[in-house]
C-alpha cells in the first residue's frame, strides 16, 4: 500500500519589479530559507519558487502553480509588493481552492484588517517574526486544533477579523533551520563582480533606533538580537564550500550595534581566509566608532558599505529622528574611502516643505559628501510609519505599487509630483556626471572597475530610462549618451 504523501508548502515571491532593487543583482529570499526550514520541522515538504528573481509573469506563475501539488501556499509583502502578493494568492486559490493561503511581512503585520477587507484569498496572516508562528500554525492545522490558540496570527472567522495574542520574539536565532538546498542557486548573481554567486546571511535582527520613516524599527519594536559570531562565520564557510557563494549580503538592519560581537565576527571571518566579498549596511556613528578597526572590515572581505544619511540639513535629520549630525556623515564616508571600500548612501527628497532650492542644496551637499554611489529617493509614507499622520495631508498617490521610494507619493507645498520626479532623475544625472572623471582616474583597479560597472548598471536601469522621458528632461540628454559611451 502506497504511503500517504506529506503535505507541501509552496513559498512564492511576488512578481514585483521597480528598478532600483534589481539593478545590482538578483537577491535570495532569505526569509523563505528560514520559513521553509521550520515548515520542514512541522512535517511538511517545502518548495521555494522565486518568481521575482526569475522574472516570471502571471502566465509563468500559473504554469508553475499548476505543476506543484501544494497544500499550503505562502508569500510575503512590503507595502509596494502587497498588490502582487495578493494577486499571487488569488491565482493559487483559483488553481487549488482547498489550499491554505498564508501571507506575512511588514505590510500585512500592520495592515491585516485592510488585507482581509481587500481579498478573500488570504486565510491566515503571520503578524511579526514568522518562523515560530508559522511552525505552530502549520502544526495546529495538521492536528486540527483551534488556530485561535496560536499566538501571532490574524484570520477571519464568521465574517469577523480575529487577531490572536502577540508572540514574543524568538530568543535564539542560531537554532533556526535554513533550507539552503531549496534555492535555485544559479539564479543569484551580483552583476558588479564578474562570475559571482550572490548569497545572504543574517547576523542579527532588529534596530533600536526610532527613525520615523522606517518600517524596520517598528516591525522589530526597537529591539535587537545578535547571533553567535562563530556560527555566522561557519555559515559563511558552508555557503562558500557547498553552494559556491562568494558574494554575501549581510542582510541585517544593524549588524554593528554590539562593537565587541561585531569585531569578533570580523576576526572569525578573517581566520577563515576565504576569497569572498561582503556587502553591508550600518550607521554613520558606528563607522566613526570603528575607525581603528576599519582595516578589519576590509580584510574580512567588506567591499561595499551602505550608510543612511537620508538628509543633508540638520532640521530634516531631526524631524525624521535620524540621531545624526550632518558633519559626521562626511567623516564616516572619508574613513571608509581610506580603506578602499565602496560607499553608498541615499538622500531622501520630496518632504512637504521641499522646494527646487532645497533639492539643489541637497545635491550640492551630496556632491560634497562624495559617496561612491548615491541614490536620490522619494520620501514614502508607509501607512503604519510614525511619520504618516504628519504628512497624510500631502499624500496624493494611493496605489501601493508606487510606494517604492522611486515614485513620489507626497506632493510638497511648492512643487508638483512631476517636478519632484524630474528633480530626482536630474540629481542622478548631475551627481554621476560629476563623479565620472573621478572614477576614471582611480588608481585602485578593483574599485575603479567596480564603480564603472555599477554606474553603467544604474544609468542603464529601467527606472532611469523610463523617468528620463518625463517632464522637461525630454529624451536622454547628450551628456548621458556620452557617459554611456565612456562606460561601454
Amino acid at each position: 500500500m502506497e504511503a500517504s504523501r506529506a503535505k507541501k508548502i509552496l513559498f512564492v515571491t511576488p512578481p514585483y519589479h521597480c528598478g532600483v532593487v534589481e539593478v545590482a543583482g538578483r537577491w535570495i529570499p532569505l526569509n523563505f530559507v528560514y520559513l521553509a526550514g521550520v515548515a520542514r520541522e512541522a512535517g511538511l515538504d517545502a518548495e521555494i519558487y522565486d518568481a521575482m528573481t526569475k522574472d516570471h509573469g502571471y502566465p509563468e506563475i500559473e504554469q508553475r502553480l499548476r505543476a506543484s501539488t501544494f497544500d499550503v501556499v505562502a508569500t510575503t509583502a512590503i507595502t509596494s509588493t502587497i498588490n502582487d502578493a495578493l494577486k499571487t494568492l488569488q491565482l493559487a486559490k483559483q488553481i487549488n481552492p482547498n489550499a491554505v493561503s498564508i501571507i506575512g511581512g511588514v505590510h500585512p503585520t500592520f495592515c491585516y484588517e485592510e488585507v482581509f477587507n481587500t481579498t478573500d484569498a488570504v486565510d491566515y496572516i503571520i503578524c511579526g517574526e514568522g518562523e515560530t508562528t508559522l511552525k505552530a500554525l502549520l502544526m495546529a492545522l495538521e492536528k486540527g486544533t483551534d488556530v485561535a490558540e496560536v499566538p501571532g496570527i490574524a484570520f477571519k472567522r464568521d465574517g469577523r477579523v480575529i487577531k490572536t495574542a502577540k508572540r514574543c520574539f524568538r530568543e535564539n536565532l542560531d537554532d533556526l533551520p535554513a533550507a539552503w538546498d531549496l534555492l535555485d542557486w544559479s539564479d543569484y548573481k551580483y552583476f558588479v563582480i564578474p562570475n559571482s554567486r550572490l548569497g545572504a546571511i543574517s547576523t542579527s535582527r532588529g534596530c533600536d533606533h526610532d527613525c520615523i520613516f522606517c518600517s524596520q524599527q517598528k516591525f522589530w519594536e526597537q529591539s535587537w538580537r545578535g547571533r553567535d559570531p562563530q556560527k555566522v562565520a561557519d555559515e559563511i564557510q558552508h555557503l562558500f564550500e557547498i553552494y559556491g557563494v562568494n558574494v554575501f549580503l549581510i542582510a541585517d538592519e544593524y549588524p554593528t550595534k554590539d562593537r565587541e560581537r561585531w569585531e569578533a565576527l570580523l576576526d572569525m571571518v578573517i581566520a577563515k581566509d576565504l576569497p569572498i566579498y561582503l556587502l553591508m549596511e550600518t550607521r554613520v556613528p558606528d563607522i566613526i566608532r570603528d575607525r581603528e578597526i576599519l582595516w578589519k572590515y576590509r580584510k574580512a572581505g567588506v567591499v561595499h558599505i551602505y550608510i543612511g544619511i537620508e538628509a543633508t540639513d540638520q532640521e530634516t535629520l531631526d524631524f525624521i529622528k535620524k540621531e545624526l549630525d550632518v558633519d559626521q556623515s562626511k567623516l564616516a564616508l572619508d574613513l571608509i574611502h581610506e580603506h578602499g571600500i565602496i560607499t553608498e548612501t541615499s538622500f531622501v527628497l520630496g518632504f512637504p516643505d521641499e522646494t527646487k532650492k532645497s533639492i539643489e542644496k541637497t545635491l550640492k551637499l551630496a556632491q560634497y559628501y562624495n559617496p561612491d554611489n548615491a541614490h536620490f529617493l522619494a520620501i514614502t509614507p508607509w501607512p503604519y510609519a510614525d511619520m504618516f499622520n504628519d504628512v497624510k495631508d500631502y499624500i496624493k498617490v494611493h496605489d501601493y505599487a508606487k510606494y517604492n521610494l522611486i515614485d513620489p507619493i507626497i506632493e510638497p507645498k511648492r512643487m508638483s509630483l512631476l517636478q519632484v520626479d524630474v528633480a530626482i532623475v536630474d540629481c542622478y544625472r548631475r551627481f554621476y556626471m560629476k563623479k565620472l572623471p573621478e572614477v576614471f582616474s582611480m588608481k585602485d583597479p578593483f574599485k575603479r572597475d567596480y564603480l564603472m560597472k555599477a554606474m553603467k548598471l544604474i544609468m542603464n536601469s529601467s527606472f532611469i530610462i523610463k523617468k528620463l522621458g518625463k517632464g522637461t528632461l525630454g529624451k536622454v540628454p547628450a551628456m548621458i549618451e556620452e557617459m554611456m559611451c565612456k562606460l561601454s
